[in-house]
């Protein structure tokens, strides 16, 4: 897929309409430490949504995106020992870090007090602009891949790298790995629906909160959820009060925090992973009950390599809808709609021309 002189086929915007169509640019060469890796899959996450759109102003363009990279492994640097040409690779949102600091020594490179280098849209090694998964392949330092396990088919281990580390981490960050104990997921997209896998897996009694009764029959019966509220529902949310250890919000539209607030036992913990445009409760939904309001984002090299072996021993992969190059204007636009269950991945290797 590479050509001698580093040439790389990707789908690129080219302005904040966020429209992509077919993009070739240059690849830096691959140095000792790195891999080039030939892209299989390549996951559709909301951030190829805000960085295509410029959403947040600093888009540079032409932007490739794509932060959930699954491939082949055709090339390795000399120093290189962690993985053989050949084997599956993969790739998660970030590729850089400073590698000196506090956090990076402790394997959580994603808090790198420099900034930890985006997979796409940040700057590389050689001051290029970084481009990401929807392109024929990428090279990469060794560090910041991934051994995918040969149980986790491919195409399913590429969420796994954005939207499974993204709720997995603050899942064993605080505790949520004791069977018995309740958790709540708010919202039941591509990270929701791989929260209540996990809490299934910890052995934690889950309960999916939701605006659509149209997503109780898979949450129950597909994803194994044990209880289902309709959010909206003032008695049922008044029948939750005080049962629930942790909560995960994985939405990003307005939520009552004072009211899920209120569905913690003493000392529960929320969690947000998900970004609304504010959050705002009464000190007194804190204080009284001494609970605890955190955010989190995704993981450490260490822990989503991790992750990856603990979903490959409890069979954990996310669902999916398969799709090719030529359809990622339509799924950005559908994602936008909350209308995939529950996560787009581009078939990269059989659809890119």
């Amino acid at each position: 897929m590479a050509s001698a002189n580093g040439e790389c086929l990707g789908w690129a915007a080219r302005d904040s309409s966020g429209t992509l169509s077919p993009y070739q640019f240059s690849r830096r060469s691959v140095g000792a430490d790195d891999i080039s890796i030939s892209i299989l899959y390549c996951g559709v996450c909301y951030a190829d949504v805000i960085w295509t759109r410029n959403v947040m102003g600093h888009s540079n363009y032409p932007l490739v995106p794509g932060h959930e990279i699954v491939g082949i492994a055709k090339e390795v640097g000399s120093n290189v020992d962690r993985f053989k040409v050949g084997e599956h690779v993969g790739v998660g949102t970030y590729v850089n870090s400073c590698r000196q600091c506090e956090y990076c020594d402790s394997g959580i490179e994603v808090h790198c007090t420099k900034g930890s280098v985006l997979t796409f849209d940040g700057v590389d090694v050689d001051g290029t602009i970084t481009k990401g998964g929807y392109s024929s392949y990428i090279v990469v330092h060794e560090r910041y891949c991934f051994k995918i396990p040969e149980n986790i088919p491919p195409q399913l281990a590429a969420p796994l790298l954005c939207a499974g580390i993204t709720v997995y981490t603050p899942m064993v960050r605080h505790n949520m790995n004791q069977p018995g104990k309740s958790l709540g997921v708010i919202g039941l997209g591509g990270l929701g629906h791989l929260a209540v896998k996990f809490g299934k897996a910890f052995g934690l009694r889950v309960t999916v909160f939701s605006t659509s009764i149209t997503k109780k029959d898979e949450a129950l019966n597909l994803l194994g959820a044990d209880h289902f509220v309709i959010s909206s529902d003032e008695k049922e949310m008044k029948a939750m009060e005080k049962s629930l250890d942790f909560i995960i919000n994985t939405a990003s539209g307005g939520t009552s925090f004072d009211l899920y607030l209120s569905l913690l036992k003493t000392m529960g913990v929320l969690v947000l992973v998900g970004f609304p445009s504010e959050v705002k409760f009464h000190p007194g939904s804190l204080n009284l009950g001494a609970k605890t309001i955190t955010g989190s984002i995704t993981g450490g090299t260490k822990q989503t390599q991790e992750m990856l072996a603990f979903c490959a021993s409890h069979k954990i992969y996310p669902e999916i809808e398969l799709i090719p190059m030529n359809y990622c204007n339509e799924a950005l636009d559908r994602l936008m709609k909350n209308d995939v269950k529950y996560r787009f991945v581009i078939d990269v290797a059989n659809s890119l021309t």
